[in-house]
Protein backbone atom coordinates (compact mmCIF):
# COMPACT_ATOMS: atom_id res chain seq x y z
CA UNK A 1 0.00 0.00 0.00
CA UNK A 2 1.29 3.45 -0.87
CA UNK A 3 2.56 5.72 1.89
CA UNK A 4 1.01 8.78 0.20
CA UNK A 5 -2.19 9.93 -1.46
CA UNK A 6 -2.57 12.29 -4.40
CA UNK A 7 -5.86 13.78 -5.55
CA UNK A 8 -5.85 15.90 -8.70
CA UNK A 9 -8.51 18.38 -9.68
CA UNK A 10 -8.69 20.37 -12.89
CA UNK A 11 -9.05 24.05 -12.07
CA UNK A 12 -8.36 26.27 -15.08
CA UNK A 13 -5.80 27.02 -16.30
CA UNK A 14 -3.88 24.11 -14.75
CA UNK A 15 -4.41 21.07 -12.51
CA UNK A 16 -3.96 21.24 -8.74
CA UNK A 17 -2.79 18.30 -6.66
CA UNK A 18 -3.62 17.66 -2.99
CA UNK A 19 -1.04 15.35 -1.44
CA UNK A 20 -0.97 13.70 2.00
CA UNK A 21 1.53 11.49 3.80
CA UNK A 22 -0.49 8.93 5.76
CA UNK A 23 1.99 8.24 8.56
CA UNK A 24 2.55 11.86 9.56
CA UNK A 25 -0.54 13.69 8.31
CA UNK A 26 1.65 16.15 6.40
CA UNK A 27 -0.26 17.77 3.54
CA UNK A 28 0.57 20.08 0.67
CA UNK A 29 -0.95 21.52 -2.48
CA UNK A 30 0.96 21.59 -5.77
CA UNK A 31 0.05 24.26 -8.30
CA UNK A 32 2.61 24.36 -11.14
CA UNK A 33 0.87 27.31 -12.82
CA UNK A 34 1.81 29.61 -9.93
CA UNK A 35 5.39 29.50 -11.19
CA UNK A 36 4.55 31.56 -14.28
CA UNK A 37 4.07 34.69 -12.16
CA UNK A 38 7.83 35.20 -12.04
CA UNK A 39 7.97 36.10 -8.34
CA UNK A 40 11.44 34.57 -7.98
CA UNK A 41 13.69 37.48 -8.95
CA UNK A 42 16.61 36.27 -11.08
CA UNK A 43 20.14 36.94 -9.88
CA UNK A 44 23.15 35.95 -11.95
CA UNK A 45 25.39 35.30 -8.97
CA UNK A 46 26.19 36.39 -5.46
CA UNK A 47 28.83 39.11 -5.38
CA UNK A 48 32.05 38.02 -3.67
CA UNK A 49 32.81 40.11 -0.60
CA UNK A 50 35.52 39.17 1.84
CA UNK A 51 34.71 41.71 4.57
CA UNK A 52 31.65 43.77 5.46
CA UNK A 53 31.63 46.68 7.86
CA UNK A 54 29.91 45.86 11.12
CA UNK A 55 29.43 42.14 10.43
CA UNK A 56 30.23 40.23 13.65
CA UNK A 57 30.92 37.05 11.67
CA UNK A 58 33.70 38.48 9.50
CA UNK A 59 37.11 37.18 10.52
CA UNK A 60 38.53 40.59 11.50
CA UNK A 61 35.74 41.02 14.07
CA UNK A 62 34.44 37.62 15.09
CA UNK A 63 36.68 36.92 18.08
CA UNK A 64 36.00 40.38 19.53
CA UNK A 65 32.30 40.61 18.65
CA UNK A 66 31.25 37.14 19.86
CA UNK A 67 31.60 35.12 23.04
CA UNK A 68 33.37 31.75 23.31
CA UNK A 69 32.01 28.64 25.01
CA UNK A 70 32.33 28.21 28.78
CA UNK A 71 35.85 26.80 28.36
CA UNK A 72 36.95 30.08 26.81
CA UNK A 73 37.33 28.59 23.33
CA UNK A 74 35.57 28.70 19.97
CA UNK A 75 35.26 25.52 17.91
CA UNK A 76 37.26 25.92 14.70
CA UNK A 77 37.31 23.54 11.73
CA UNK A 78 39.00 24.82 8.58
CA UNK A 79 37.38 28.17 7.78
CA UNK A 80 34.44 27.55 10.12
CA UNK A 81 34.02 28.97 13.61
CA UNK A 82 31.34 27.73 16.02
CA UNK A 83 30.14 29.71 19.04
CA UNK A 84 27.13 30.10 21.35
CA UNK A 85 24.14 31.93 19.88
CA UNK A 86 23.68 35.28 21.60
CA UNK A 87 19.93 35.19 20.89
CA UNK A 88 18.95 31.55 21.52
CA UNK A 89 15.55 29.94 21.05
CA UNK A 90 16.60 26.47 22.22
CA UNK A 91 18.07 25.07 25.41
CA UNK A 92 21.36 24.73 23.53
CA UNK A 93 21.73 27.00 20.49
CA UNK A 94 24.98 27.45 18.59
CA UNK A 95 26.06 29.26 15.43
CA UNK A 96 28.64 28.05 12.93
CA UNK A 97 30.11 30.58 10.50
CA UNK A 98 30.77 28.62 7.30
CA UNK A 99 33.25 30.79 5.41
CA UNK A 100 35.84 33.42 6.17
CA UNK A 101 34.43 35.46 3.29
CA UNK A 102 31.36 37.54 4.07
CA UNK A 103 29.81 36.26 0.85
CA UNK A 104 31.17 33.87 -1.76
CA UNK A 105 29.55 32.79 -5.04
CA UNK A 106 29.68 29.10 -4.08
CA UNK A 107 30.56 26.67 -1.30
CA UNK A 108 33.08 23.88 -1.55
CA UNK A 109 32.43 20.45 -0.06
CA UNK A 110 35.38 21.09 2.27
CA UNK A 111 33.84 24.31 3.61
CA UNK A 112 30.48 22.62 4.13
CA UNK A 113 31.97 19.54 5.80
CA UNK A 114 34.07 21.57 8.22
CA UNK A 115 31.07 23.69 9.18
CA UNK A 116 28.83 20.64 9.65
CA UNK A 117 31.48 18.97 11.81
CA UNK A 118 31.87 22.10 13.93
CA UNK A 119 28.13 22.39 14.46
CA UNK A 120 27.77 18.70 15.32
CA UNK A 121 30.67 18.92 17.78
CA UNK A 122 28.92 21.76 19.61
CA UNK A 123 25.81 19.61 20.13
CA UNK A 124 27.18 16.11 20.57
CA UNK A 125 27.22 16.05 24.38
CA UNK A 126 23.73 17.46 24.93
CA UNK A 127 21.38 14.75 26.32
CA UNK A 128 18.44 15.55 24.06
CA UNK A 129 17.36 15.91 20.45
CA UNK A 130 19.82 17.85 18.24
CA UNK A 131 19.40 19.29 14.78
CA UNK A 132 21.64 21.25 12.41
CA UNK A 133 19.89 24.00 10.45
CA UNK A 134 20.61 26.58 7.76
CA UNK A 135 18.82 29.72 6.60
CA UNK A 136 20.74 30.99 3.57
CA UNK A 137 20.04 34.57 2.46
CA UNK A 138 17.50 36.97 3.98
CA UNK A 139 14.52 35.64 2.00
CA UNK A 140 15.01 32.33 3.82
CA UNK A 141 14.87 34.01 7.22
CA UNK A 142 18.60 34.66 7.72
CA UNK A 143 19.11 37.70 9.95
CA UNK A 144 22.75 38.10 8.88
CA UNK A 145 24.04 37.76 5.32
CA UNK A 146 27.32 36.05 6.29
CA UNK A 147 26.62 32.30 5.70
CA UNK A 148 26.10 30.40 8.94
CA UNK A 149 24.53 27.22 10.32
CA UNK A 150 22.48 27.04 13.49
CA UNK A 151 22.67 24.05 15.80
CA UNK A 152 19.89 23.51 18.33
CA UNK A 153 19.18 20.85 20.94
CA UNK A 154 16.28 20.49 23.36
CA UNK A 155 14.81 17.86 25.68
CA UNK A 156 12.08 17.35 23.07
CA UNK A 157 12.36 16.98 19.28
CA UNK A 158 11.16 19.63 16.85
CA UNK A 159 7.69 19.13 15.36
CA UNK A 160 8.87 17.64 12.06
CA UNK A 161 11.26 15.24 13.77
CA UNK A 162 8.51 14.24 16.22
CA UNK A 163 6.20 13.28 13.35
CA UNK A 164 8.75 10.82 12.01
CA UNK A 165 9.72 9.48 15.42
CA UNK A 166 6.04 8.74 16.04
CA UNK A 167 5.62 7.23 12.57
CA UNK A 168 8.69 5.07 13.20
CA UNK A 169 7.32 3.90 16.55
CA UNK A 170 4.36 2.40 14.68
CA UNK A 171 6.47 0.41 12.21
CA UNK A 172 7.66 -3.15 12.78
CA UNK A 173 11.38 -2.33 12.96
CA UNK A 174 11.00 1.13 14.46
CA UNK A 175 12.16 3.03 11.38
CA UNK A 176 9.72 4.73 9.02
CA UNK A 177 12.53 5.54 6.62
CA UNK A 178 13.06 1.86 5.86
CA UNK A 179 9.49 1.74 4.51
CA UNK A 180 9.97 5.02 2.70
CA UNK A 181 13.12 3.85 0.91
CA UNK A 182 11.54 0.51 0.05
CA UNK A 183 8.74 2.34 -1.76
CA UNK A 184 10.69 5.23 -3.28
CA UNK A 185 14.09 3.78 -4.22
CA UNK A 186 14.54 3.78 -8.02
CA UNK A 187 11.13 5.41 -8.45
CA UNK A 188 10.28 8.65 -10.25
CA UNK A 189 11.40 10.78 -7.27
CA UNK A 190 14.71 9.06 -6.49
CA UNK A 191 17.69 11.38 -7.01
CA UNK A 192 20.89 9.58 -5.98
CA UNK A 193 22.36 7.29 -3.34
CA UNK A 194 21.54 3.61 -3.42
CA UNK A 195 22.32 1.83 -0.15
CA UNK A 196 20.60 3.02 3.03
CA UNK A 197 22.94 2.16 5.89
CA UNK A 198 26.05 2.82 3.78
CA UNK A 199 25.42 6.24 2.20
CA UNK A 200 22.86 9.04 2.22
CA UNK A 201 19.93 8.37 -0.10
CA UNK A 202 18.19 11.40 -1.62
CA UNK A 203 14.68 11.91 -2.97
CA UNK A 204 12.39 14.66 -4.15
CA UNK A 205 9.92 14.58 -1.28
CA UNK A 206 6.55 13.10 -2.36
CA UNK A 207 4.65 15.51 -0.09
CA UNK A 208 6.91 18.57 -0.10
CA UNK A 209 6.87 20.97 2.84
CA UNK A 210 8.41 23.68 0.65
CA UNK A 211 9.47 24.47 -2.88
CA UNK A 212 11.57 21.71 -4.48
CA UNK A 213 11.96 19.89 -1.15
CA UNK A 214 14.71 17.29 -1.20
CA UNK A 215 14.70 14.67 1.54
CA UNK A 216 17.87 12.82 2.51
CA UNK A 217 17.87 9.61 4.58
CA UNK A 218 21.23 9.22 6.30
CA UNK A 219 23.19 6.03 7.05
CA UNK A 220 23.41 7.04 10.73
CA UNK A 221 20.95 7.68 13.55
CA UNK A 222 22.76 9.89 16.08
CA UNK A 223 24.69 13.13 15.80
CA UNK A 224 27.82 11.43 17.16
CA UNK A 225 27.71 9.04 14.20
CA UNK A 226 27.10 11.97 11.84
CA UNK A 227 30.63 13.22 12.55
CA UNK A 228 31.93 10.25 10.55
CA UNK A 229 29.99 11.14 7.37
CA UNK A 230 30.20 14.94 7.15
CA UNK A 231 32.46 14.69 4.09
CA UNK A 232 29.97 12.56 2.19
CA UNK A 233 26.98 14.63 3.29
CA UNK A 234 28.78 17.83 2.25
CA UNK A 235 29.54 16.42 -1.20
CA UNK A 236 25.85 15.59 -1.65
CA UNK A 237 24.78 18.98 -0.30
CA UNK A 238 27.08 20.75 -2.76
CA UNK A 239 25.35 18.82 -5.54
CA UNK A 240 21.89 19.81 -4.30
CA UNK A 241 22.89 23.48 -4.07
CA UNK A 242 24.08 23.26 -7.69
CA UNK A 243 20.72 21.75 -8.64
CA UNK A 244 18.86 24.64 -7.02
CA UNK A 245 21.05 27.22 -8.70
CA UNK A 246 20.47 25.57 -12.05
CA UNK A 247 16.75 26.15 -11.41
CA UNK A 248 17.40 29.79 -10.48
CA UNK A 249 17.17 29.42 -6.69
CA UNK A 250 19.92 30.76 -4.44
CA UNK A 251 18.19 30.98 -1.05
CA UNK A 252 17.41 27.80 0.88
CA UNK A 253 16.50 26.28 4.22
CA UNK A 254 17.94 23.04 5.57
CA UNK A 255 17.42 20.90 8.65
CA UNK A 256 19.21 17.69 9.70
CA UNK A 257 17.44 15.71 12.44
CA UNK A 258 18.74 12.98 14.71
CA UNK A 259 17.62 10.49 17.31
CA UNK A 260 18.03 11.46 20.95
CA UNK A 261 21.64 11.62 22.05
CA UNK A 262 22.44 8.53 24.10
CA UNK A 263 20.49 6.21 21.81
CA UNK A 264 22.39 3.11 20.79
CA UNK A 265 22.38 4.12 17.13
CA UNK A 266 21.73 0.51 16.15
CA UNK A 267 17.92 0.63 15.97
CA UNK A 268 15.13 3.10 15.46
CA UNK A 269 14.72 6.02 13.08
CA UNK A 270 17.55 6.92 10.75
CA UNK A 271 18.64 10.56 10.80
CA UNK A 272 17.19 12.58 7.94
CA UNK A 273 17.54 15.94 6.22
CA UNK A 274 15.03 18.27 4.62
CA UNK A 275 16.17 20.98 2.19
CA UNK A 276 13.84 23.46 0.49
CA UNK A 277 14.46 26.22 -2.05
CA UNK A 278 13.32 29.75 -1.22
CA UNK A 279 12.77 32.71 -3.52
CA UNK A 280 15.76 34.95 -4.01
CA UNK A 281 16.15 38.26 -2.17
CA UNK A 282 14.45 41.04 -4.10
CA UNK A 283 13.65 44.74 -3.62
CA UNK A 284 9.99 44.06 -2.91
CA UNK A 285 10.86 41.68 -0.04
CA UNK A 286 8.28 39.15 -1.25
CA UNK A 287 8.39 35.87 0.65
CA UNK A 288 7.17 32.48 -0.53
CA UNK A 289 5.74 31.79 2.93
CA UNK A 290 2.21 33.08 3.44
CA UNK A 291 -0.93 32.10 5.31
CA UNK A 292 -1.31 28.64 3.82
CA UNK A 293 2.21 27.71 4.91
CA UNK A 294 2.44 29.40 8.28
CA UNK A 295 -1.19 29.28 9.48
CA UNK A 296 -2.84 26.35 7.74
CA UNK A 297 0.34 24.32 7.70
CA UNK A 298 -0.12 23.32 4.07
CA UNK A 299 2.73 24.62 1.91
CA UNK A 300 1.85 25.58 -1.64
CA UNK A 301 4.64 24.61 -4.02
CA UNK A 302 5.08 25.03 -7.75
CA UNK A 303 7.32 22.13 -8.77
CA UNK A 304 6.20 18.52 -9.13
CA UNK A 305 8.57 16.24 -7.16
CA UNK A 306 8.66 13.80 -10.08
CA UNK A 307 10.20 16.53 -12.29
CA UNK A 308 13.20 17.20 -10.02
CA UNK A 309 15.31 14.15 -11.00
CA UNK A 310 15.14 15.33 -14.60
CA UNK A 311 16.61 18.69 -13.62
CA UNK A 312 19.47 16.93 -11.82
CA UNK A 313 20.27 14.73 -14.82
CA UNK A 314 19.00 16.60 -17.89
Amino acid sequence: MSLFSCIEIHSAPSPIQYRREYATGLCCRISPYRGVRGINAHIDSLAYQYEAAGCPFCRSQIFEATEPFSDGEWITRGESVTLPNRYPYADLHTVTIITEAHMAPSFSARQLSDALAGSATSLVDYPGYPSINWNFLPSSGASLLHPHLQGIADPMPTALCMRYLEASAHTADGDYWELFCEEELHGSRHLFGELLGEEPVWFASPVPIGECEIRGILPVRTIAEFLSITDRFATDLERIISLYRGLGFYALNMGIFFQKTGSSGERGMHAFSSIIARINPNPDAISDSAFMERISGEPIVMTLPEDIPGYLNP
